[in-house]
């Protein structure tokens, strides 16, 4: 099973937001948020959000590509300003899992 090209199109999205500064908008209009780059934690919990919360359905439609984005953009701004999401974070939300193997189960491709 692969992820759709939605599911791929939407995670692709979100990264060129967060990296050109402006994901989340309006909630992180005119905030600068540059600190994230600074510290890899606080990037990684802000995918993990997103990854947490997107939707998809048996087809592999996005659900809720904005309300991940928001409640992403809800963490980086309680991460720089202190302001507390709304509503609070579930754990869910915020969990972090773990990473893949170390060695890829199926063999890579040899006609590259």
């Amino acid at each position: 099973m692969k992820l759709s090209g939605q599911f791929s199109g939407a995670l692709r999205t979100f990264a060129f937001w967060i990296a050109n500064r402006s994901v989340g908008n309006p909630v992180l209009e005119g905030v600068d948020y540059s600190c994230i780059f600074e510290e890899p934690g606080a990037l990684e919990q802000a995918f993990a959000i997103f990854a947490n919360v997107i939707e998809i359905d048996e087809r592999g439609g996005v659900l809720n590509a904005k309300w991940a984005e928001h409640r992403a953009a809800q963490y980086i701004l309680q991460y720089v300003t202190g302001k507390a999401p709304e509503p609070p974070f579930e754990i869910w939300e915020t969990e972090l899992h773990g990473p893949p193997p170390r060695v890829d189960p199926l063999p890579w491709p040899t006609s590259v």
